[in-house]
């Protein structure tokens, strides 16, 4: 997983928890956003993302 990769993880798990902090949204749609943004929180942490591997993405640069 690339630096830039992570980055935008990190943003938008930051942006869901924020609009769900200042009550942008609320109720069944907040619940399962912020479970998104765990997801990709966790995975932008752990450098790995399990759909990459399923699907055969991946955005890290090879060295050669």
């Amino acid at each position: 997983m690339s630096n830039l990769d992570k980055g935008v993880r990190i943003l938008i798990a930051a942006a869901v928890a924020l609009l769900y902090y200042f009550d942008v949204i609320e109720g069944t749609l907040a619940y399962v956003l912020m479970a998104v943004a765990i997801i990709l929180l966790i995975t932008s942490l752990i450098n790995f993302c399990p759909l990459y591997r399923i699907f055969g993405i991946s955005t890290c640069k090879i060295k050669g």
